[in-house]
């Protein structure tokens, strides 16, 4: 574990921010006071003639947003998920997705892992909002390699994308090689015919720790990393459904509206089998440390590999 590089995807989206800016000469970043947090500093800092900082209205900068983005320019506008996907829904909804703009969100601090700012800011339910807009992209990258990827791509797409991005400093895992983003598809870690685990965002390495534990017990464990949650990558989650037989999901969201239900649709319609759902029940948060309310809300390896072997137990 000493040799393994660790880095919040928050920083991640940062860095690639300033990366495009070259390529994209008349991109707009704005931020709702947040930008040491969400790491939009990075850019104001390299750009501070395109960056703005529209204070602590969310909602004001959605429209802000929107109507920059209706001039024909790419626009990010960025915040902590609680606001940008919560706060701001009705903005995001009836002025970005419905005339279907080029406006990037860059929420940042999603999920249980914000820690410390307890229930109010963390926020597990912006996956299923946002997945519910007609039109909208919706990314939610394992680690640096991927976030970094995804914030390129998030340029190349004719409309709005929701890109989730997360306070706590996660394992790289997608440094190889051979690695390639391609939106709305998902990628298979490890083959395997006995169950699949399909993970998002950071609970893609604890899926792929998890198929490690549950090959030392004979268990034969596909993993799945799904980086675009919408459009989901259907082919490839029915392929897996057909050829092993149960699927666990494992998210850092609600287990409502997010990836799981996303996977349980899919496969309600092509293959129906045992799909086991792993994130947050239906409770709020609280305040602690990020590493221990992850393990208090049950994300964890060991629990992925638990409710692996239960899938595996209602097979037919």
């Amino acid at each position: 574990m000493a040799d393994v590089i660790k880095k919040a995807t928050r920083d991640s989206y940062g860095d690639a921010l300033v990366e495009v800016s070259e390529l994209y000469p008349d991109m707009v970043v704005l931020d709702a006071d947040l930008a040491a947090a969400t790491k939009t500093g990075t850019f104001k800092k390299a750009c501070p003639d395109r960056f703005i900082d529209c204070g602590i209205a969310e909602a004001n900068m959605m429209g802000v947003a929107a109507g920059i983005a209706s001039t024909g320019r790419k626009v990010f506008a960025s915040s902590f998920a609680m606001f940008a996907a919560g706060r701001a829904y009705e903005i995001v909804r009836n002025s970005i997705g419905y005339p279907h703009l080029n406006v990037k969100i860059g929420a940042t601090h999603a999920g249980i892992s914000v820690g410390e700012d307890g229930a109010t800011h963390q926020c597990n339910e912006d996956i299923a909002l946002m997945r519910t807009i007609p039109g909208m992209t919706v990314i939610n990258p394992a680690d640096d390699v991927e976030a970094r990827a995804a914030v390129k791509a998030a340029l190349e797409i004719d409309g709005p994308v929701y890109l989730r991005f997360g306070r706590l400093a996660v394992p790289v895992i997608n440094d190889n090689a051979d690695y390639k983003f391609e939106l709305g598809k998902g990628i298979t870690l490890k083959d395997g015919k006995d169950v699949t685990i399909v993970a998002t965002g950071l609970m893609v390495y604890m899926a792929v720790e998890a198929a490690e534990m549950l090959k030392a017990e004979g268990i034969d464990a596909r993993v799945i990393n799904i980086h675009t949650i919408k459009p989901l990558d259907k082919e490839l989650i029915c392929k897996a459904a057909q050829e092993t037989g149960c699927i666990v999901t494992a998210e850092e969201h609600s287990v409502i509206g997010g990836l799981g239900a996303a996977v349980a649709e899919a496969v309600t319609e092509c293959c129906p089998v045992p799909v086991v759902k792993l994130g947050v029940n239906d409770e709020f948060g609280h305040s602690g440390p990020a590493v221990d309310l992850l393990k208090e809300y049950g994300l964890t390896a060991e629990n992925i590999a638990a409710m692996a072997k239960k899938a595996v137990s209602l097979k037919k």
